[in-house]
């Protein structure tokens, strides 16, 4: 629950789903660019994921209310809990007037506008850094490539740290992490005074500035993509493996969930694709999974 908080705090800030509160007393501030530092990669991660966790919820809340008797009598707490949690009703109350079912479809579809936000670049851009020359770092960010966009997020970039005038790094970074913009960060010597302004000016801290500078392009492959005449969905998902993806479907197949790490994703399947999973086999860093 500490990462759907988060995540609530952090749309206050980043304005994801661009709706503001006329009724409210206190004025939000404005940033050009907000700088989450997390505890930790997994705990951002789940962060970013926590609106997806948060519809896994409402789903299941409204399930007890509308069809256990206990739910059925507890469904206005029930509602009044959820909407507050999202913060809905921005000082009123979204009962009034209002059946219960289309109050439990407005939260749904403001937290899929949270998700659908933190998608972004404009919104939310996430960066690799890894050490180039560490097999062992380079797998990891790969892993974590994946891991973000299982969890609904854009990763923009990515960065190596080596030393100075190390080219070779450079390569395997456009190698390895290929169409990602990506750039070798400036070498800092920690044992004498740093010269920003060298470290700014210089043509290796230009590389940097233009991978922040970076706007998505067609190169970017999809996350997912859906061929309809083969009845298939593509899912890119570098640095997993076939034994750690696990598939599932939900409502009578116009659902696939994806479990992968400790992430998951629910995809919705357009009409012409819904269907029972008939096989899945990994092309590259992407898994097509036919239906049928």
């Amino acid at each position: 629950m500490g990462s759907i908080f988060a995540a609530l705090a952090l749309q206050k800030l980043v304005g994801v789903i661009e709706r503001t509160s006329a009724t409210k007393k206190q004025t939000q501030e404005k940033f050009d660019i907000v700088i989450y530092d997390g505890v930790s990669n997994e705990e951002t991660l789940r962060m970013i994921s926590a609106t997806e966790t948060a519809r896994s919820y409402l789903k299941y809340l409204r399930n007890l209310a509308e069809k256990t008797d206990i739910g059925r009598l507890t469904a206005p707490s029930l509602l009044r809990l959820a909407e507050e949690s999202v913060e809905l009703n921005d000082g009123r109350s979204r009962f009034d007037g209002k059946m219960s079912s289309d109050i439990w479809n407005d939260i749904e579809r403001m937290l899929e506008r949270v998700s659908t936000g933190f998608a972004k670049p404009s919104k939310l851009s996430c960066y690799l850094v890894m050490d180039p020359n560490n097999p062992t770092s380079i797998n990891a960010a790969m892993r974590y490539w994946g891991c973000a966009i299982q969890s609904g997020a854009h990763i923009s970039g990515a960065f190596g740290y080596a030393p100075p005038l190390s080219t070779e790094s450079a390569d395997i970074i456009k190698t390895k992490f290929s169409p990602l913009p990506s750039a070798i960060m400036p070498y800092l010597s920690f044992g004498s005074p740093i010269d920003w302004d060298a470290v700014v000016l210089k043509s290796v801290g230009e590389d940097a500035r233009l991978v922040f500078a970076a706007e998505r392009n067609d190169t970017f492959p999809s996350p997912v993509t859906f061929d309809a005449a083969n009845k298939s969905v593509t899912l890119f998902m570098p640095g997993f493996d076939k034994s750690e993806i696990k598939l599932f479907q939900y409502r009578g197949g116009s659902e696939l969930l994806v479990e992968a790490g400790d992430q998951r994703r629910v995809i919705r399947l357009p009409n012409s694709i819904q269907g029972k999973v008939g096989g899945a086999k990994f092309m590259g860093r992407s898994v097509v999974v036919t239906m049928r």
